[in-house]
């Protein structure tokens, strides 16, 4: 007959506490074989290896009562390991999302309040931020009738934060929840939605392939050297680069109501939506144009009033 093992021996051999033998034994996970006539508990030999695998299963953070069903066979290790696992990746993105939180606290030094906003925007998931992006759309196109290809694209767009976000891609998701929450700014991109939608109903080809694209890598280029090199925009010089580039535009008005068109979209506001969204997403990063395009602007409207 094989001897059994006291409580006491079952903590010499196990190294693992009485008191934690006696809670798994209370719990059912390591039952007693039988008792002394004083009362004492004692083991088989089966749990010493039923408390090896209650201890290992503990340390990767098994619910007992899961370990339970383990060591009964209702489910196998396998098929517990495995959704532990999908378990403990879920816990791992939620830290790293912490951690990057916390980064982006301790460098801007941020009050109460705006930790508890960041902590809030960051938490949000995949489909949560998507959906404030796009209610953000839906309220500056509402009612409008744009360009198919251009709203289309528009709504393609999306932040996509990764699993393992850095603090600046945190930073940058916080930035646009906010912006494009901010009323100014959702004005200010309405305003620019009705150009379009009036342009389009006055029979302007809007589509990408328009020739706005072109017109616009030019004004970059050739405004963006301008600014660079410090060339006035009321100079010779600048109605030169003007008379260039105008004939780009695929646009029958003359050049102040050129300008008036473009001045529209001078918001730096517009053009940080996309670089937030470049580094959410881990894009290639968004260079800065608009003060290019405002010396085009101020330099179309020197012409005319020349």
């Amino acid at each position: 007959m094989t001897a059994l093992l006291s409580i006491g021996e079952l903590a010499t051999r196990t190294g693992l506490p009485v008191r934690t033998i006696r809670f798994y034994s209370d719990s059912g996970v390591v039952p007693e074989a039988s008792r002394t006539e004083a009362g004492y508990r004692l083991y088989g030999p089966d749990a010493l290896a039923r408390l090896g695998l209650v201890r290992t299963l503990r340390d990767l953070g098994i619910d007992l009562a899961t370990i339970r069903r383990v060591l009964e066979r209702e489910v196998s290790v396998s098929d517990v390991a495995a959704a532990h696992a999908a378990a403990i990746d879920a816990q791992i993105r939620v830290l790293r999302v912490q951690k990057a939180v916390l980064g982006a606290v301790a460098r801007k030094g941020s009050d109460p309040q705006e930790m508890q906003q960041m902590h809030r925007l960051a938490q949000l998931s995949d489909d949560e931020r998507k959906r404030i992006v796009a209610g953000f759309l839906d309220e500056a196109f509402d009612g409008l009738d744009m360009e198919p290809g251009f709203a289309a694209h528009m709504r393609s767009v999306s932040p996509d934060l990764p699993d393992d976000p850095s603090p600046e891609q945190v930073d940058a998701w916080i930035e646009l929840a906010e912006l494009v929450q901010d009323d100014a700014f959702k004005a200010s991109i309405r305003r620019m939605s009705e150009q379009h939608a009036a342009a389009r109903e006055a029979g302007e080809n809007l589509a990408p392939d328009a020739g706005w694209q072109q017109a616009a890598e030019l004004v970059s280029a050739r405004a963006g050297e301008a600014l660079v090199a410090g060339v006035d925009p009321t100079s010779p010089e600048a109605a030169a680069i003007v008379d260039e580039v105008v004939p780009a535009f695929p646009f029958d008005g003359d050049r102040s109501a050129l300008a008036d068109r473009l001045e529209v979209g001078l918001d730096p506001r517009a053009e940080r939506y996309w670089q937030l969204l470049a580094i959410i997403n881990g894009w290639p990063p968004v260079p800065t144009t608009v003060p290019a395009w405002a010396w085009f602007v101020a330099a179309l409207r020197a012409v005319k009033g020349a």
